[in-house]
């Protein structure tokens, strides 16, 4: 049989509800077994009636569309037209595929324009435009598959103007133009490719800020659309989740291309859930992770009493001290032993790694830190929620390409950990088509000025004016020239301090116009003045830092432990309780998705949770979002 929250080979246990937290700590004094009353009661003052997601304001429901019953369109046929060119082409578009427009452009350079047929000059042009995006010109591309259209077009060639169109404008950032394309071609995609086409829709949707699904909403009017909107935003709101509003949006959208299976895991909540007993939170709360720990707790436990609040959430929180354990599999043991059903944690990789390779595992774990190896598919579940930067290493990189920069210089700390984020941000900037001009590495604050200046090219420039003078035998004078092939730089620092010093000195170096991009570590969490040294630097950040959830974080902020040099820690623990809470969504695998506090979750074959993360700016020191609204 399989579990109940995720594929294994192990039998769902019965499950009857309690509503206490708990704390275990093996020999520990009684009077250590009640925590965080503070966070509790402050939640219910302020009436935090939500438990799953960003809350977000409730605008008048907008009167649907009258449904519109329309004859069933015929699918698109995928079969190219028949051309005289179809070598050129076909060589093209092998080139291209290998993000090789120079030797694309060579195939086409020999097509005689006054030869072409009306189809030959739509698959020319479109081969023109990818061309042009292949160089980073997006409003080029773009203007050209505009002008790409007349009565009579093949089928196949329409479906690949609009796809690519769609690929332009979602990789540019506008989530809700790309998801409403993407639903228009939909209507007459073939069936092989609908269901990629809807998980596409689905994930634009979960990108795009509540208030502009809202107005969207209160614009639409053809029902189709209007139905995607509208279970957008039901699925952001945990009351409709729990209230029985995804059957009645199914009732009333039987025919709608979301409604079987509902996308995004949400199908699985229809589903009659048996009720859960009793969780344990395994987490370092007495050692030296324990400030950690106890963020990563603060943040379940706030989500929690939440839930609570809301009339939900109606079992048994058992907290654990792995301080206490000689091991992850003893406290693990221990769990089982006092009657836990799932465990959330542990927090550091060797414990997770223990766990992962464990033998026997009858309950699932939610832990909290990411492994490299591949675990055995044993026992119940393991799934892994992280705020692994090589996450937001490829988020910049699909960022800047989005932007148009195809050509990229990378400053990063020598090392284990600019090695790691490193390579996952030049696999998914390469994969895309970005090409790497130069990586240049620093170990010091020494060599930061040396760095840069060595990833610039400045060295040489330098060399050669001397060249010159020695030759001419003058002093003559010259600016040093840095090398022009970048058009971003990735600036992966370990913190804010390193980035202080670094930024200045890509202007001092004749870089200052250079667009940058970093990954959220050059931001503690916490406002510094001296963060105006990174204006104009592009990071992502997680929700939880850029606004959501306020409530929360001032809960937790009025606990005993609450402190902003943990945020982000708070952010994961409050997202482990999400997790749990609609556990058993987890069974649509690479289809499921969820607005969590980190960022846009989803998850590999592996069980890894990945996050997707918001971009933001520095403006006078402060950080703001830069998500379109």
């Amino acid at each position: 049989m399989l579990n109940y929250y995720y594929p294994t080979n192990v039998a769902p246990t019965q499950w009857i509800p309690h509503t206490a937290v708990k704390h275990s700590m093996r020999h520990s004094p009684p009077k250590r077994q009640n925590r965080l009353p503070a966070i509790s009661m402050t939640l219910l003052i302020l009436g935090l009636w939500g438990c799953s997601g960003t809350p977000e304001q409730k605008s008048t429901e907008p009167t649907p569309p009258p449904v519109v019953v329309q004859p069933q369109k015929q699918s698109i046929s995928l079969t190219l037209p028949h051309s005289e060119f179809s070598v050129q082409f076909s060589s093209a578009e092998h080139s291209l595929a290998g993000f090789d427009w120079m030797s694309a452009s060579v195939a086409l350079q020999d097509v005689p324009p006054e030869q072409l047929t009306a189809d030959d000059r739509i698959y020319l042009g479109y081969l023109e435009a990818r061309i042009a995006y292949s160089r980073g010109h997006q409003a080029q591309a773009l203007a050209q598959l505009k002008q790409l259209t007349y009565a009579g077009m093949n089928g196949a060639l329409q479906y690949r103007i609009f796809n690519f169109r769609r690929h332009i404008i979602e990789m540019s950032g506008d989530n809700l133009q790309s998801a409403q394309l993407a639903d228009q071609i939909l209507r007459r995609a073939p069936a092989e490719s609908a269901a990629a086409l809807k998980r596409g829709i689905w994930r634009d949707l979960q990108r795009v800020d509540t208030r502009q699904l809202q107005t969207a909403l209160s614009a639409a009017t053809e029902p189709q659309w209007w139905g995607w909107l509208e279970l957008a935003l039901l699925s952001r709101d945990s009351h409709s989740l729990a209230n029985n509003s995804l059957s009645v949006w199914r009732s009333n959208n039987a025919g709608h291309p979301a409604a079987t299976p509902l996308p995004g895991g949400l199908n699985y909540l229809l589903q009659q859930a048996p009720p859960l007993d009793k969780v344990a939170l395994m987490l370092p709360l007495s050692g030296r992770l324990a400030p950690a720990g106890k963020a990563v707790r603060d943040g379940y436990l706030a989500n929690y009493y939440a839930a609570r609040a809301a009339g939900q959430g109606n079992y048994e929180i058992l907290v654990l001290d792995m301080d206490n354990y000689e091991s992850a599999n003893t406290a693990y043991d221990d769990a089982l032993r006092q009657g836990a059903n799932l465990v959330v944690g542990p927090l550091s990789k060797q414990a997770v790694a223990e766990l992962g390779t464990r033998l026997e595992r009858p309950i699932p774990v939610l832990a909290l830190n990411r492994i490299d190896q591949v675990l055995p598919a044993t026992g119940s579940a393991l799934v892994q929620l992280s705020l692994a930067p090589e996450d937001e290493a490829e988020r910049i990189a699909e960022l800047a390409f989005g932007q148009g920069a195809r050509a990229a210089l990378i400053v990063r700390p020598a090392g284990g950990w600019g090695d790691k984020v490193q390579q996952a941000l030049q696999t998914r900037w390469t994969a895309l088509g970005g090409a790497v001009t130069n990586s240049v590495t620093y170990t010091n604050q020494d060599e930061y000025s040396s760095t840069v200046k060595s990833a610039l090219g400045l060295p040489a420039s330098e060399q050669r004016a001397r060249d010159v003078r020695s030759m001419l035998a003058t002093n003559i004078e010259f600016t040093a020239r840095r090398r022009q092939d970048p058009e971003v730089i990735f600036l992966l620092s370990r913190n804010g301090a390193e980035t202080r010093s670094i930024k200045p000195l890509l202007a001092f170096h004749y870089a200052g116009n250079l667009p940058v991009y970093a990954t959220s570590s050059i931001y503690s969490g916490i406002p510094d003045a001296r963060d105006r040294d990174l204006n104009g630097i592009n990071l992502v950040e997680t929700p939880w830092l850029l606004g959501s959830n306020p409530g929360l974080r001032v809960a937790i902020a009025a606990g005993d432990t609450g402190s902003d040099n943990y945020t982000r820690l708070n952010a994961l623990g409050a997202d482990a309780f999400l997790l749990q809470s609609g556990f058993r969504r987890l069974q649509a695998g690479p289809d499921w998705l969820l607005r969590g506090n980190t960022g846009l979750l989803s998850m590999d074959p592996q069980l890894r949770i990945h996050r997707e993360l918001s971009l933001a700016t520095f403006d006078g020191g402060a950080l703001k979002s830069q998500e379109l609204e």
